[in-house]
């Protein structure tokens, strides 16, 4: 298997590293925090400085300029170090001032968000790259818009990462002989990359953290439909019209290349995998097997077995549709899509922990002001969805979900008796409508540009190595704020 191991040497450096200040503390901090230092806590963000979240704004800002000044395959190529730079940057100044209650939260953040989130990812990526759809495909305004529906539907249980993998190919070939084909890739990106990933966190990254921070998993199902289903109508409709006038632009026709091959969708047995994924993740949340406390962070064990079966069905995947084998090379299947998230989340994940603590402090922290003005869902909604646009959905979700616990004085234990209506204070039905609203902000407006959501840049990667010349940074920018921004406020005046 060629799957390089750059975010996972990123990892252990930064590990190795807060590692040895642990160990530092455990035999000589004692003293200096008054004989309680210990690795149970983490630093109180109301302690940190605005000027302490300069890394994560460096390493997100980088994402989306360096692409665009120095090289459009930048990431793939530097991503890695890129990440490691500013992971670094914030990981040894953070160690040497905080020391045993940095590392616990370093540690903190990537065994609780990060290693589950990617690992969840990968193996949806994996699985969906042994499903082929093969046969003959006419890329019609019918057949288009059927297989953005399906992709639509199929996001929020095979992941919008499994879901683009699976059906951009398809898409492409079905279109090649079209001449305009970015919009079709653009509405791709839209539905089937984002706001099809609304209904469980097998869909979207933002949504499976907050499972892990114990939102119940059928709890976006119910809360998120009819947001989801209100704007895919409204867009799936709107690309038909599109479509439409685009084909008949260009004559209105299909030609026949003499192929006529029935549609048959082979691997098809990797569905047993891609179930496995599900049963773990709707078991790590239906099981309470106890915990396991490393250096002061406390793991529950059916999450390492959540991950551990996720790791097991994407390596049986493999044993059964082999990274050689005919169907992953026909599906054009590779490594570097996965390799590059990974690497660049891996110092995301680092670098977010200040904004997160400040933000957890609520208006006890550096951002009191801004903390002040978010008071209303819609608030939060446009704040979390703006964000999200340029800061990747995944952290800016879990950023606002800690905003509306500091503010509301609420705990993650409390989440599931609240949101399952057993508890119904005002400051609990509060949470309610912000956290939908930070939901829904985060899964549809990761869509506003390309580092909005991962599987966006896989998507664009993909439609760029089949020969279609996709929109700048900006230019797509300007798709979604015609398009896209129009529905939100209709979404914002609706719903929120």
């Amino acid at each position: 298997m060629k799957f390089k191991l750059t975010s996972g040497l990123i990892f252990c450096l930064i590990l190795g590293i807060a590692l040895l200040a642990a160990v530092e503390v455990s035999f000589g901090a004692d003293d200096a925090h008054g004989g309680d230092a210990h690795h149970g806590h983490g630093v109180d963000g109301a302690k940190l400085p605005i000027w302490s979240i300069i890394p994560f704004v460096g390493i997100l800002l980088s994402i989306a300029i360096f692409p665009l000044v120095l090289d459009s395959h930048f990431l793939v190529h530097h991503g890695g170090k890129m990440s490691l730079i500013w992971a670094l940057a914030f990981a040894i100044p953070y160690l040497i001032a905080f020391q045993g209650e940095a590392f616990y939260d370093i540690l903190h953040i990537y065994l609780i968000d990060y290693i589950p989130f990617i690992i969840l990812l990968w193996g949806l990526f994996t699985v969906a790259g042994g499903i082929l759809v093969r046969g003959t495909l006419r890329g019609t305004p019918l057949v288009n818009t059927l297989l953005l529906l399906i992709g639509t539907a199929i996001a929020s249980w095979v992941g919008t990462t499994g879901a683009s993998m699976l059906l951009i190919r398809p898409l492409i070939r079905a279109n090649a002989y079209r001449q305009s084909k970015v919009h079709l890739v653009i509405f791709f990106i839209f539905l089937v990359s984002n706001i099809g990933g609304s209904l469980t966190p097998l869909g979207d990254p933002p949504l499976f953290l907050g499972f892990l921070h114990n939102v119940p998993f059928f709890w976006t199902t119910t809360a998120l439909f009819p947001h989801m289903l209100f704007i895919s109508v409204i867009l799936i409709v709107l690309f038909f019209v599109l479509d439409t006038f685009m084909f008949k632009r260009e004559g209105g026709v299909v030609p026949d290349d003499g192929t006529n091959e029935p549609i048959r969708v082979d691997g098809l047995f990797n569905l047993v995998f891609l179930l496995g994924i599900v049963a773990a993740v709707l078991m790590s949340g239906s099981f309470k097997w106890g915990e396991v406390n490393i250096f002061g962070v406390h793991v529950y064990w059916q999450n390492i077995a959540r991950d551990v079966l996720i790791v097991v069905m994407g390596l049986l995947s493999l044993r059964f549709t082999p990274f050689s084998g005919e169907l992953r090379q026909a599906n054009e299947f590779s490594w570097e899509p996965i390799e590059e998230v990974a690497k660049v989340f891996a110092g995301i994940f680092m670098t977010i922990i200040p904004a997160l603590a400040i933000l957890k402090a609520g208006e006890n922290g550096a951002l009191s002001g801004l903390i002040g003005a978010i008071k209303e869902p819609m608030h939060y909604f446009w704040i979390t969805g703006i964000l999200s646009s340029f800061l990747d959905n995944a952290p800016t979700y879990l950023t606002f979900f800690n905003t509306a616990l500091g503010k509301l004085h609420l705990t993650e234990a409390m989440i599931p008796e609240i949101l399952s209506g057993q508890l119904t204070g005002p400051e609990h039905l509060e949470f309610v409508k912000l956290l939908t609203a930070i939901s829904v902000g985060a899964v549809f407006m990761g869509a506003n540009t390309y580092i909005g959501n991962a599987p966006n840049f896989m998507v664009k990667a993909i439609a760029e190595q089949s020969g279609i010349r996709m929109p700048s940074f900006f230019g797509y920018m300007l798709w979604s704020v015609v398009i896209l921004v129009p529905l939100f406020v209709i979404v914002t005046l609706v719903f929120l």
